[in-house]
């Protein structure tokens, strides 16, 4: 089963279109909250997001840039201007496929069932990590906090991965620097300390305090 998030003000279309999908075997949920789409899609987080261009506040192409910034998930477009200077942009706003209405529901399944197809049966499957509201993308290893993009080192990346799997866990020095340094030779163990702690102001910077507690004896722990 795919969770497939629509993002589209018209709520009676909005209703056949997740009826007919759900047929199918899938989840929907439909945004009615327009201001606030990329908590909603952070929460959810779907396989594929049904995105209309006219909406409410703000268009599907702002919201497409502000998911792109976040994730890879699959974003098809449904508009009635399917003008091709529309489709253009919607492709290079980071868009997978157009929908033009009046939705054809056959049509919509089609495209949906080939979309999901193309990107989770070949085993590109999209990851994200979040806590409190930071985003950690493990495609781009970027992290995103209240919609800033922090650029994250190799090391930065390693050391919030691994504790974002293991999160209400402590992990171990050894585990990180195994992570970090997967070679025989020899690495101070003050190194991983410094590492730690360069993140840790990288990400206080943003307003992320405390994210990361430290374990005396033990190790570190993202609680």
């Amino acid at each position: 089963m795919y969770k497939i998030l629509m993002i589209e003000d018209d709520f009676s279309l909005a209703n056949v279109m997740k009826k007919q999908i759900e047929l199918w075997g899938n989840e929907v949920m439909c945004i009615t909250d327009f201001r606030n789409v990329v908590p909603a899609f952070i929460e959810y987080d779907p396989h594929l997001v049904l995105l209309d261009i006219m909406l409410p506040f703000f268009n599907g192409y702002h919201w497409c840039t502000e998911i792109r910034k976040i994730s890879n998930v699959p974003i098809m477009f449904l508009s009635s201007a399917s003008d091709n200077m529309n489709i253009i942009m919607a492709m290079n706003m980071g868009g997978d496929d157009f929908i033009s209405k009046p939705v054809d529901l056959g049509v919509m399944i089609s495209k949906i069932q080939a979309v999901l197809r193309r990107t989770y049966d070949m085993g590109d499957k999209i990851s994200v990590l979040e806590h409190k509201g930071a985003v950690l993308n493990l495609n781009d290893t970027s992290l995103t906090f209240q919609g800033e993009r922090i650029e994250l080192t190799k090391n930065d990346f390693r050391i919030l991965q691994t504790l974002l799997e293991n999160k209400g866990k402590v992990v171990s020095r050894d585990t990180l620097m195994t992570k970090l340094w997967q070679i025989d030779a020899y690495v101070e163990e003050n190194t991983l300390t410094v590492n730690v702690n360069r993140l840790r102001k990288k990400l206080e910077n943003v307003g992320l305090h405390d994210f990361i507690t430290t374990k005396i004896g033990c190790g570190y722990i993202i609680e």
